[in-house]
């Protein structure tokens, strides 16, 4: 339990930023307003935008805000938090197979720009993974990037899980290949591929992933596929573009939201499950192997509205 409640402390602690901005600008408005009008929906939804979760998921938020407030006759604005941080909930929920994959022979892509933490995140994924006790392999098919296939030989050998690579600038799908060959053979629980993001050049990514995934549906089809989407949470709304691109790219199953520790931005967490409707699977708060871990709709939420004093340290 040690380590649940110490990610919790430490999801609370990362997302200072985040809850300043929230915490603070929503007690003044419980405090500042005597009852509930229009200027009082207006000032919530602008600090819900100032935290990043955007205009079509604040909108929503408030809306089903506004509907609770009159179904239960609530004329005062205090008894709003409650209300308010279930009408968030309610934007945001991780189905219960969302992690199927974990129990099946599977191959995961991990797909994202550079320098949002998709290598680290494939080499804490596969380290936890292990720990957990899977045979897992991992695959380095961001071959344009030397550093990309180093760092990520570097996790493998850290979290002593094997790992196919090739040399820069080889083909990524060939890369894969050689992979999903080698994980059928040792009887991988799951492969986890490394490759590149270069959203830029659409329509080259495009290709490649449509490569990629003709090699898996051949070689090995009965393996579960699982895509993932790396984004970095500082980037806020940007962040959500990325997103957006990259779902018209490929089928994504999920969202692993890295560098949530001091940023302003952490309801971008929200707004992409609300306006995307494709789960955030993971989130990373620091750079130790355990600081990516699962998400937690209830627990972030909770964790957005925890006063410093609340938490246990």
């Amino acid at each position: 339990m040690g380590e649940k409640k110490g990610f919790f402390s430490r999801l609370v602690s990362g997302l200072t930023k985040t809850r300043n901005t929230i915490i603070t600008g929503i007690d003044n408005i419980f405090k500042g307003f005597s009852s509930i009008d229009e200027d009082f929906y207006e000032e919530l939804e602008e600090i819900l935008i100032m935290a990043d979760l955007g205009i079509n998921t604040t909108t929503a938020i408030i809306e089903n805000l506004q509907e609770k407030v009159k179904e239960q006759k609530i004329k005062e604005p205090s008894q709003c938090k409650q209300l308010l941080i279930d009408s968030i909930k309610e934007q945001m929920s991780v189905d219960e197979t969302a992690y199927e994959f974990e129990n099946q022979k599977s191959i995961i892509l991990m797909i994202g720009v550079n320098g949002v933490g998709k290598t680290t995140s494939v080499g804490k994924l596969a380290g936890q993974l292990k720990d957990n006790g899977k045979k897992v392999m991992v695959a380095a098919a961001d071959t344009f990037r030397a550093a990309a296939i180093e760092q990520l030989t570097a996790w493998a050998n850290r979290a002593n899980v094997e790992i196919i690579s090739q040399q820069e600038g080889s083909d990524p799908a060939a890369v894969v290949y050689d992979a999903v060959t080698a994980a059928k053979a040792r009887d991988v629980d799951v492969l986890l591929c490394d490759t590149a993001g270069r959203l830029h050049n659409k329509k080259n990514l495009m290709e490649e992933l449509r490569k990629i995934s003709r090699v898996i549906d051949r070689e090995y089809p009965e393996a579960h596929k699982e895509t993932l989407v790396v984004l970095d949470g500082t980037t806020g709304q940007n962040a959500l573009a990325q997103a957006k691109q990259f779902s018209e790219v490929a089928e994504i199953n999920g969202i692993i939201l890295t560098k949530l520790d001091g940023t302003a931005k952490g309801g971008i967490a929200i707004a992409i499950q609300s306006e995307l409707g494709i789960p955030v699977k993971y989130i990373g708060i620091g750079e130790k192997i355990d600081d990516l871990q699962k998400f937690n709709a209830d627990e972030f939420v909770n964790a957005l509205f925890t006063n410093n004093n609340e938490v246990e340290q």
